[in-house]
């Protein structure tokens, strides 16, 4: 079990909260073209929920209720659909042989990549362990992710826990190099996030980035 004294097991929400703003301020530069609906529905959802959560548990030192986990994971998911729903269109727009400008092609692509970095680093921090509090709750063979800290606690003279930039960290190599670094997947969901954010990264870069520059020479 985590050795973290009970008043110090808590992972402020701050953190996701500005990386989350982040991802919907991203969201607002796309193209109208790669949007389903009217552009300021979803942001305006999310910081709804944004608010909510923030205001309901904003330390996270205790488990969240059934109602704010089940808005929590909303909250990302909402986002994380937007980007795949994206990514196909302009995926689509490149199959189908429309005339996309180079420069705006550009920028698209690098809004999805960002945007992805964020969303599936919420993904890890809100699903590892059961989520921020849960998770000091628990043995590391039972959570979703091992750190080179948890591995080998003998270099470390304090107990160790993942705060979010480890999980952004983490997210950030993923889509990177493709591939898990020096955090290793342990169970089935966290390893089918990684294979799709490297999916979706490798398209992104591999395709749309590749005809955007190939566009632009």
């Amino acid at each position: 079990m985590s050795g973290i004294p009970r008043e110090d097991r808590h992972e402020p929400r701050w953190p996701a909260t500005i990386a989350l703003l982040f991802a919907i301020l991203l969201y607002l530069f796309l193209p109208q073209t790669l949007i389903v609906g009217p552009k300021w529905i979803l942001p305006s959802i999310e910081l709804v929920l944004l608010i909510v959560l923030s205001l309901a548990n904003p330390d996270r030192s205790d488990p969240d209720s059934l109602l704010l986990r089940t808005l929590s994971i909303a909250l990302i998911a909402l986002l994380s659909i937007s980007i795949l729903t994206a990514l196909g269109l302009l995926v689509n727009d490149l199959l189908a042989a429309r005339i996309i400008e180079g420069k705006r092609l550009i920028y698209a692509a690098i809004t999805l990549w960002l945007t992805s970095v964020i969303v599936y680093a919420l993904w890890y921090w809100e699903l590892d362990g059961g989520g921020p509090a849960q998770r000091h709750e628990l043995p590391e063979r039972s959570r979703d992710f091992l750190y080179p800290q948890q591995a080998t606690p003998e270099v470390f003279s304090d107990p160790w826990m993942p705060t979010f930039f480890d999980y952004l960290y983490t997210s950030f190599t993923n889509s990177t190099a493709f591939s898990p670094t020096d955090c290793m997947p342990l169970t089935f969901r966290a390893k089918a996030l990684m294979m799709l954010q490297s999916g979706s990264a490798l398209v992104t870069v591999g395709l749309v980035a590749a005809r955007a520059v190939n566009m632009l020479i």
